[in-house]
């Protein structure tokens, strides 16, 4: 199912907003496409102190006859795929304040491949929970969310990678936490988080380990919203964050006292799609020659993420290996 920003979101996102800064007149990004959310949602995460980068990396694009052509009969014929993304926090991804035109990572990475594939693209918002499940219903050709590559996904989803990401922390700069590299370091401590996401995941599997080691469990704070999870911790309600490692570095940089502690672990990131697509080989060619042609290294540059490149598009590989600890 679809989700809609709906005024009580709205209110949660303006926050948000106030918390990191007063909204900016933000301009356009190339790779940004206008989605189904209504106006009015300007007080989105994407509001922040610095303005969102405007570089066009996406209108020079040029179609990849030979990517093109791995594309299914009736793709081709249709000259277009939908798409269901998420839209949490740059910069993967953000609103631009018309509350319709979604930017960031992810909506450059599917305008190029859009572009290389000679396909439009019809992108809906959709709530992240909702995605991989729409998916598999064929609602979707793809979705997009910063979704992490992990075995369990695999069983039901493939991915094309084009990033690498992941998880890590954040909390109050009067913390005296400096790194969470066990996570027994978390132990009688609120922990605030996204819902469905690979971090509730990892925190609810490990809430055994303080017992084991004679501590108090952490809690677990999960919420919808992206900016929910900021207030939280802002308000002390919670005492840390988990969440991508991107989004992290990027929202501690637009918030008064707070600090990055560290990335916890790595994981490759792609485009979503039903489990057997015939949709992934076209998509991972795409991006290969995106990478050939530079526009790749463009895009991680625009939104500065230059670390999280790959050193090629894969078709669901295995889930890169977590921390033993």
């Amino acid at each position: 199912m679809s989700t809609r920003t709906s005024p009580g979101t709205a209110r949660t996102n303006l926050a948000f907003a106030l918390i990191t800064a007063a909204a900016l007149t933000l301009t356009a990004c190339a790779g940004g496409e206008p989605t189904t959310a209504p106006a009015g949602a300007s007080g989105a995460p994407g509001a922040a102190k610095g303005a969102l980068p405007t570089e066009d990396v996406v209108s020079g694009v040029k179609k990849n006859e030979a990517a093109a052509k791995l594309l299914p009969a009736d793709v081709r014929q249709r000259g277009s795929f939908t798409i269901a993304s998420s839209v949490a926090t740059p910069p993967s991804s953000a609103y631009l304040p018309d509350g319709k035109t979604v930017v960031g990572v992810d909506a450059d990475f599917a305008g190029a491949v859009a572009k290389a594939l000679g396909l439009e693209l019809k992108r809906e918002v959709v709530g992240f929970e909702a995605i991989l499940p729409a998916l598999g219903s064929g609602k979707y050709d793809v979705g997009t969310g910063n979704f992490g590559v992990t075995e369990e996904r695999r069983k039901t989803i493939d991915f094309v990678t084009y990033i690498n990401d992941g998880q890590g922390f954040a909390t109050r700069a009067d913390s005296p936490l400096k790194a969470v590299t066990d996570l027994t370091q978390l132990c009688g401590l609120k922990v605030a988080t996204g819902a469905g996401t690979t971090f509730e995941r990892t925190l609810e599997k490990n809430k055994g380990r303080c017992a084991e080691a004679g501590k108090q469990p952490y809690e677990v704070n999960v919420f919808s919203e992206t900016g929910a999870v900021w207030m939280a911790l802002q308000q002390g309600r919670s005492d840390v964050v988990m969440n991508t490692i991107n989004g992290v570095r990027y929202a501690v940089t637009q918030q008064k006292n707070v600090k990055f502690l560290n990335e916890y672990r790595r994981l490759d990131v792609g485009f979503a799609f039903r489990k057997g697509t015939p949709l992934a080989p076209a998509f991972q060619a795409a991006v290969n020659g995106l990478k050939a042609d530079g526009t790749y290294d463009r895009i991680l540059k625009k939104w500065g993420v230059t670390a999280s490149g790959i050193a090629r598009s894969q078709i669901t590989p295995p889930e890169l290996p977590a921390p033993k600890k």
